[in-house]
């Protein structure tokens, strides 16, 4: 029983405005651009910065990744490159300022070689991660959703790869293009990893293309390609991401073992080329106290750069957790916002 009589009217324009609103009213209450932005800012960038900081792993492996990709891109322009008789053949490590990580067999500083050598490790890692996850996100996620034909032939094509040995392919190919630039090499490297990821991405497709959202999207008339690239692909982009960084590290392993044992050719300095020659040129090996150091250090950044993508993957999967991201949302403010604790 209302207490005020006089709100209603035989027209019913009372009641439309109590239930819609007028135009001013819903001007008045419309969220300002402003804080729009700022709410965006705080749930795609701050929210898992914060996140991402507060985890040790994503901390440390964020940290070294930074580091050698500002060595990769900034550092070639302040370290000199290594040249001949720069010191003497063979020259130990932390002997001089001038080359404090030793020299090779002609006399060139071992640290700037590595400094040199990790712009064609990051091509390569970035070309075959971008490969591994665009072939097999688009196989996994047009083979699961458009199902039928489509599904056989894609699976078929995947199912093939898949079983075609990949290292014999990869020597095959290399044989016969004798890959020079770092991205075609990272390429050529990821041909054989990503029937894994379309597999598991499919059956992943297949279980959401039912889902409420999914077949909200069909009702709205929205296309395919909308509904896989707004929908399918947002909901599984943290999986997709963490399969990259492994992806890169899977590249970055083969193409150091493929240069030191000779296979690819030598056309460009990277830590396996470094490596392959402190084994073969200096005897690295079996002679350590001669030239361990040249085998050692590139060895070392190697070992520095896997370590910084493993650390940050497996913080990545904390970075995507929804009720992380929910709970650090904070700094922006939402009258809408779900009670603390509360999955939104």
């Amino acid at each position: 029983m209302r207490d005020d009589d006089t709100d209603y009217r035989g027209d019913g324009g009372t009641a439309e405005e109590r239930i819609f609103g007028t135009g001013e009213q819903r001007k008045a209450t419309r969220t300002p651009i402003r804080e729009k932005a700022n709410r965006t800012f705080d749930v795609y960038v701050r929210s898992p910065l914060r996140i991402a900081w507060e985890d040790w792993r994503t901390r440390i492996g964020g940290l070294l990744l930074l580091f050698y990709i500002l060595l990769g891109t900034f550092g070639v322009y302040f370290i000199p490159e290594p040249t001949l008789n720069e010191g003497p053949t063979y020259a130990g490590a932390f002997q001089s300022l001038d080359y404090p990580l030793g020299t090779d067999n002609l006399g060139r500083g071992i640290a700037e070689k590595i400094v040199h050598a990790t712009p064609a490790m990051l091509k390569m890692a970035l070309a075959g991660a971008l490969t591994t996850t665009g072939a097999g996100t688009f196989f996994g996620f047009v083979s699961g959703y458009r199902g039928g034909i489509t599904d056989r032939v894609l699976m078929t094509i995947t199912d093939v790869q898949a079983v075609l040995p990949g290292l014999p392919l990869i020597v095959m190919l290399a044989a016969v293009f004798t890959p020079s630039n770092p991205f075609v090499v990272g390429v050529v490297l990821a041909i054989d990893t990503w029937p894994p990821l379309a597999r598991s991405l499919r059956s992943q497709v297949l279980t959401l293309r039912e889902s409420d959202f999914v077949e909200a999207g069909r009702s709205l008339g929205l296309s395919s390609w909308t509904i896989i690239r707004q929908d399918l692909i947002a909901k599984l982009a943290p999986y997709i991401l963490v399969n990259a960084a492994g992806a890169a590290t899977r590249v970055i392993k083969a193409s150091v073992a493929l240069y030191f044992l000779g296979i690819l050719p030598f056309s460009i300095l990277n830590w396996g080329v470094m490596m392959n020659r402190a084994y073969k040129t200096g005897n690295a090996i079996s002679a350590p106290g001669h030239a361990g150091h040249w085998l050692f250090f590139p060895a070392l950044a190697l070992s520095g750069l896997l370590f910084s993508l493993v650390l940050f993957s497996q913080g990545l999967d904390r970075v995507f957790n929804p009720r992380l991201r929910a709970r650090h949302a904070e700094s922006a403010p939402d009258e809408d916002a779900a009670p603390q604790g509360e999955v939104r």
